[in-house]
């Protein structure tokens, strides 16, 4: 199996935009939060079993997962939230790791958003963060999301903080420049290193 690089970054630093370049580069990207929305999909088992637990009106008109309906529910239960996480971490976790076993490309990537929160560098070899400062991280995410700045910060309060996150990276990308060739120059420079990594024998 190939070596396995996690990459993660806080809100509005511009991981997905990382991992696109790494895609034009030829190397795979499993997508957390991709494979988080495909085991909810229609048909998919854990729909029905939310459905059942949770009753109809967790569907909208589609029959697809109505997700802020969701949200209200879980929020409003702890037992409720421990019963879907219960649910769907198996599901998502085994799900990832079987597209990380399909990989084809010299190494694979790991993109999510909270790799380090949910413990999912047990799976990986190095880490990779996206880094830019908090200030930043606001203006951007508001400009992309059309959020308010109290959403942001409520999203970035429920991640890991920067610090931390930084003192667990293996490598870091600095995205604080707006220069798409400076970030294209630091992604290429880190594909050639990550090309010459051995696979860890233990992960941590």
């Amino acid at each position: 199996m190939q070596v396995i690089i996690g990459l993660t970054g806080g809100i509005g630093s511009g991981k997905s935009t990382v991992a696109k370049e790494f895609t034009a580069l030829g190397i795979d990207i499993v997508d957390a939060d991709k494979v988080a929305r495909q085991v909810v999909e229609p048909g998919q088992p854990a729909l029905a079993e939310i459905e059942l637990y949770l009753g109809p009106d967790v569907l909208n008109a589609a029959g697809e997962l109505n997700r802020a309906k969701l949200r209200q529910l879980i929020f409003q239960s702890e037992t409720k939230k421990q019963w879907l996480n219960a649910l769907l971490h198996p599901i998502i976790r085994d799900t990832l790791l079987a597209q990380l076993n399909m990989a084809k490309s010299e190494y694979v990537m790991l993109e999510a958003p909270l790799l380090l929160e949910n413990k999912l560098t047990q799976y990986t070899d190095y880490t990779l963060v996206v880094d830019v400062d908090e200030k930043l991280q606001i203006e951007r995410a508001m400009q992309r999301d059309d959020n308010s700045k109290s959403q942001i910060q409520a999203i970035m309060d429920a991640q890991i903080s920067r610090s931390l996150r930084l003192q667990q990276a293996d490598y870091v990308i600095d995205n604080t420049s707006v220069d798409r060739v400076a970030l294209k120059q630091q992604i290429k420079s880190l594909h050639l290193k990550f090309l010459s990594l051995k696979k860890k024998t233990f992960n941590s």
